[in-house]
């Protein structure tokens, strides 16, 4: 694995540091008014979700991972498992459904998701930054109700509460972003 200098991670960089795979969330140059200057890093363990706040110094040295990304078709879960099965190469996998944490509502039958791998051990799963949901509850659109940031409360069909424009009605489609989870359109 590459090594890098203290001062060359970066946001979303994957290390090896104490026996553990952490992604740097934050990273602060600090250069103070004594001594040398050193990086700042917020990373969060990739395996168990805790964070930690380390100092690297230019002259450290950290190991970098890079994570191999496959595209995975979702087929269906079971018993709290998720099973994918690679579109290259058939080949199928189960993993813990809380992989998705609360995004897992929006992974749907067909979907095609990134799952990265470090060896051959599943760290992260991404869903597409867009999805399709449908609104099976929500207020009745009001006529003349046209406030630029007025927003009302929906209900989708995974059971997931979304705050929508007005002019949504019910058994519409609209388009969520997964990241922020949030209404981004209409579909």
């Amino acid at each position: 694995m590459p090594k890098i200098n203290g001062n060359e991670i970066r946001p979303g960089n994957v290390l090896e540091h104490n026996g553990g795979l952490w992604a740097a969330v934050k990273v602060d140059h600090v250069k103070p008014g004594k001594g040398g200057a050193f990086a700042q890093v917020e990373m969060k363990n990739l395996r168990n979700g805790s964070k930690l706040n380390e100092r690297f110094r230019s002259a450290d040295k950290v190991e970098r991972v890079r994570l191999e990304q496959k595209d995975q078709q979702f087929l269906f879960e079971s018993d709290g498992m998720l099973t994918f099965m690679d579109t290259d190469t058939y080949e199928q996998i189960e993993l813990p459904a809380d992989i998705l944490g609360d995004r897992r509502p929006f992974l749907q039958d067909g979907m095609t998701i990134v799952i990265e791998y470090h060896e051959a051990e599943a760290l992260s799963a991404t869903l597409p930054q867009k999805v399709i949901c449908k609104v099976v509850e929500t207020e009745p659109v009001v006529k003349g109700q046209t406030a630029a940031n007025s927003f009302k409360p929906a209900v989708l069909d995974n059971g997931v509460k979304v705050m929508v424009p007005p002019f949504v009605g019910q058994d519409e489609d609209i388009v969520v972003n997964t990241e922020t989870m949030e209404y981004a359109e209409r579909a």
